[in-house]
């Protein structure tokens, strides 16, 4: 099956052809944007004295938290706050801001009222800086290194609580998920409205995409009699990865990784895995657990291979999504890393220079790659879900 599908390549080209002259315009202005945003928070970020450690920068930028970090460090650090919700069975709920907790033993610039009546933050020997007293539960909230949040009642003692935080995944998902149910009802009235008539607007942008998952995907895959069942959950999977992917490219709100994130993918995963079972008809279950046609010996080394199969096929779906979508962020803030570091943090400004134009425009090139995998990842995760599908619902052949 071709990647790119002939009805969804020219369709997509009739839309852009008549703004070719603004798209490049627009290309360019983007390009710059890019470079200057992106060279402009590393060398934010290098402000404080000390110079900023590649590795560990890359992976704060990628790794989910409990705020948005816009720009800077220490001091003159800006980021937004999240909401911290913890639910303890021996206390209760407990919930609060977690500018309480990302103090990192200097005073940061929030973009939130740092004022919650009840309550106190003070600086602790935690990793995470800050630490929160709540006065309902009496427990004491720190965050360690790793974002991890922990709880300790009042004399000392570790108590079992779930984060059940807002972090900054769940945010773009909550993002996402407004953006589809604020798009998608609207496009199905136009079609309500407008049937038979040509799409425009927002319709007319997203029908190829419709279409080419429902043409290309979901009826080769599944069948044509089958397809329209599982329509639903591909076209809301595809756009939900879509979208935040995209969300993770936008620059200057956060540096979103939710398709990056383990938990999301996990799930996306899961919701696979359950419906494929559930789908799976007397055909499918028994080529796993009895082959028909093969020796018993074989059976008897087949079976336990189709078996693991089943929990493999999910896992690979979690691990090549997540893999992907965090190597792409990865190499371009390593590009840009790589200005300051071959610049010795400005202490040689022709080398810094000359690896500048280099790095920029290479990373400037990723970013333009990355627009395409951010298609190409929800593309392949909804095309294996729908051969997992057409898998376990294909009758058997006389």
């Amino acid at each position: 099956m071709a990647i790119f599908a002939p009805k969804f390549a020219t369709a997509m080209l009739n839309n852009t052809r008549p703004n070719n002259g603004i798209m490049r315009f627009s290309m360019r202005i983007m390009s710059l944007l890019l470079g200057f945003g992106l060279a402009g928070s590393v060398l934010a970020s290098s402000g404080g004295g000390e110079n900023p450690d590649p590795g560990e920068f890359i992976i704060h930028h990628i790794a989910d938290a409990h705020d948005i970090h816009l720009w800077g460090e220490g001091p003159s650090a800006v980021h937004i706050p999240l909401p911290v919700i913890s639910y303890s069975p021996e206390y209760g709920w407990s919930m609060f801001s977690s500018a309480h907790l990302l103090h990192h033993g200097e005073d940061h610039v929030d973009l939130s009222d740092h004022g919650m009546e009840g309550a106190h933050a003070a600086h602790g020997s935690h990793g995470g800086g800050g630490q929160y007293h709540c006065h309902t539960t009496d427990l004491t909230y720190t965050l360690d290194g790793n974002g991890a949040l922990h709880a300790h009642n009042s004399a000392g003692d570790h108590v079992k609580a779930y984060d059940l935080s807002i972090s900054k995944s769940v945010l773009g998902m909550f993002i996402v998920i407004f953006m589809m149910m604020l798009i998608f009802p609207r496009v199905g009235s136009a079609y309500k409205k407008r049937k038979g008539q040509a799409p425009k607007g927002l319709q007319n942008a997203l029908e190829p995409l419709i279409l080419f998952i429902r043409d290309e995907v979901a009826i080769p895959s599944i069948g044509a009699k089958k397809a329209d069942r599982y329509l639903p959950f591909l076209l809301t999977t595809f756009f939900f990865i879509f979208l935040c992917n995209l969300l993770g490219l936008v620059p200057f709100i956060g540096a979103f990784n939710v398709t990056g994130t383990v938990g999301v993918t996990l799930i996306l995963a899961t919701f696979v895995f359950i419906i494929t079972t559930v789908s799976g008809n007397r055909h499918y279950w028994g080529h796993i657990f009895w082959p028909p046609g093969v020796p018993l010996p074989i059976k008897l080394i087949l079976v336990p291979v189709e078996v693991v199969g089943i929990l493999l096929k999910p896992a690979v779906l979690m691990i090549r999504l997540t893999a992907n979508i965090g190597a792409g962020h990865i190499i371009i803030l390593a590009l840009t890393f790589l200005v300051f570091i071959i610049s010795d943090y400005g202490a040689n400004t022709a080398a810094g220079i000359g690896t500048g134009i280099f790095s920029v425009a290479f990373m400037i090139f990723m970013y333009f790659i990355e627009l395409l995998v951010a298609f190409l990842q929800a593309y392949v995760f909804t095309l294996l879900a729908a051969l997992y599908f057409g898998d376990a619902t294909q009758e058997a052949h006389h």
